[in-house]
């Protein structure tokens, strides 16, 4: 029953996000009439959870790879195919408002955060695993490839979130703020499962 709930949601959540592409592209109202700036919360939560969610794709598949387990399996589907989704509007935004998906500012400017460190062994923004922990996690298998994803993952969800209120609260498009709401409420959706999968293991989160 729980992998039928996580599925079902990754649907919702895809066809919502097809149709705010559809709204930035096609509306004539808030969308359309004010186009942000290169150093706006819009530009930098899209240049930045474009990258944080490339990583949790990278994740996802390696440990479908390290595993057998049908419910971590769907799982890491589901979330490499709703980040890959997201990930595709968040850089064809950009492209649409005629901005860079690179900036020379560091990462999180736009949330006050760019002074914080960042950069070391891979690790770029909140919860972003390091390079050592990726290649970790493709060395592991079966059940301890299950839990380290799952520890990975819940970190990497919990950067995720604090960078999506952020554009909640600073974002000006309308619809790009309800994607970032709806990145929210999934993702803490997640967190429960992930603890309940975990739990299930033997093992918790990391912190």
């Amino acid at each position: 029953m729980r992998s039928v709930l996580i599925a079902g949601s990754a649907v919702a959540v895809l066809v919502a996000a097809g149709a705010i592409t559809y709204a930035v592209a096609g509306e004539d109202g808030d969308g359309a009439g004010a186009v942000p700036g290169a150093g706006s919360a819009d530009a930098g939560f899209a240049r930045d959870m474009a990258v944080h969610h490339q990583q949790a794709v990278e994740m996802s598949y390696i440990v479908r790879d390290r595993t057998k387990d049908a419910d971590v399996r769907r799982l890491a589907y589901d979330i490499a195919q709703t980040q890959a989704n997201q990930r595709g509007m968040l850089l064809g935004w950009l492209d649409l408002w005629g901005l860079p998906k690179v900036s020379a500012d560091p990462p999180m400017t736009w949330m006050g955060m760019g002074d914080m460190a960042s950069g070391k062994d891979g690790s770029l923004m909140p919860g972003m695993a390091t390079n050592t922990e990726l290649k970790k996690l493709a060395t592991l298998n079966g059940k301890q490839a299950e839990i380290f994803y799952l520890q990975l993952m819940t970190d990497h969800h919990k950067g995720g979130i604090h960078m999506a209120e952020g554009c909640v609260a600073k974002c000006t498009v309308g619809v790009e703020k309800s994607l970032a709401q709806g990145m929210v409420d999934a993702q803490q959706s997640e967190l429960t499962t992930m603890a309940q999968m975990l739990k299930e293991r033997g093992a918790e989160p990391r912190d």
